[in-house]
């Protein structure tokens, strides 16, 4: 009878499929663990959230981890095709280029635009007792919100009010006394049967009442939120993105210069280390548009808008990091 033999060389074939396979099911399975650990809940509340990015300056590394898997990591190394930037493969593809020129920066819309989707308000996480504070933060517009973006399993209100404490517990670590403006603006504008396009109104009696209680004050911060695209709002600086900020300044009051020095000397500090961070610094006036933002009541009061209504809160975070830092410079 005679012996039947298998090829060698087949057995070899079968193996070698045998261990693609198993490759190709370990990495399923590491991505899939890798997806499960890196979306582990942060917090539960506001507190929570806020404790827990203040407790550690580098929490956008989290973020930033769940795009770099190895699937984009080696199709940026093969091929500089960036599956985060659909933009990328028209760039390798068909030779196109786009620069940030390429995108228009809208105008910056007024106060009765920003009543579309309005968040939450709410109250201070980490009060603190301040006797002579230099910085006060306020949110003219407390209700513009942030986009929701890896936080809908979670009860966060990512807000422009939110950014302030945040603000605020940053420039308090590094030694500049700092409040913020906890009254309930929304619930004031109610009580006086105001609309919303008297918010302006509303701040100037809090923006006065600070004044009178803390003379000590150097810097007043109107900050805000703007209302353009997430292109046009959000610059990637080293891996790593950011809310855009932009500067506004009323000229329809005689003491405007000083706030327009102020606005420029802030924009041009973030510019010298982080170019494309701020988008400069806008002058308003004429019909349509409030032309004096309270600035009247302080030489050193300015405007800033912190991104845009589709910027996630870490990528606000990133910058609030940045403008705490440039706070410190020019209050030293």
């Amino acid at each position: 009878m005679k012996k039947q033999f298998r090829s060698k060389k087949k057995r070899n074939h079968h193996t070698w499929i045998r261990w693609i396979v198993i490759f190709i099911l370990c990495f399923i399975l590491y991505q899939w663990i890798l997806g499960l650990f890196l979306n582990v809940q942060l917090a539960d509340n506001n507190e929570d959230f806020i404790i827990a990015i203040l407790n550690d300056s580098n929490h956008h590394l989290l973020y930033e981890k769940k795009h770099n898997n190895l699937v984009n990591q080696f199709l940026k190394t093969v091929s500089k095709i960036d599956i985060k930037k659909p933009v990328s493969i028209l760039e390798t593809v068909f030779g196109y280029e786009m620069s940030e020129e390429t995108l228009a920066e809208p105008e910056l819309q007024e106060e009765e635009d920003y009543l579309e989707d309005p968040s939450e308000y709410i109250q201070d996480p980490n009060p603190t007792q301040i006797t002579e504070p230099l910085v006060y933060i306020y949110n003219t517009h407390q209700l513009e919100g942030y986009s929701a973006t890896n936080f809908e399993e979670y009860n966060i209100t990512p807000n422009v009010l939110m950014a302030s404490y945040l603000l605020k517990e940053k420039l308090n670590k590094a030694g500049i006394p700092t409040i913020v403006e906890t009254a309930n603006i929304t619930d004031f504008l109610s009580l006086n049967n105001w609309d919303y396009a008297q918010s302006y109104q509303a701040s100037k009696f809090f923006i006065t009442d600070a004044l009178n209680q803390y003379p000590s004050l150097k810097l007043l911060i109107d900050l805000h939120r703007d209302a353009i695209s997430k292109e046009a709002s959000t610059t990637e600086i080293n891996g790593k993105k950011y809310a855009k900020i932009l500067f506004v300044v009323g000229l329809e009051h005689e003491n405007y210069q000083s706030n327009l020095d102020l606005a420029n000397l802030l924009s041009s500090k973030i510019k010298e280390k982080y170019p494309s961070l701020s988008r400069g610094v806008m002058t308003k006036k004429g019909s349509g548009v409030n032309g004096i933002y309270n600035q009247n009541l302080s030489p050193y009061s300015v405007l800033i808008e912190c991104g845009g209504k589709e910027n996630s809160i870490d990528e606000v975070m990133n910058t609030i990091e940045v403008l705490s830092t440039i706070i410190q410079e020019y209050m030293r």
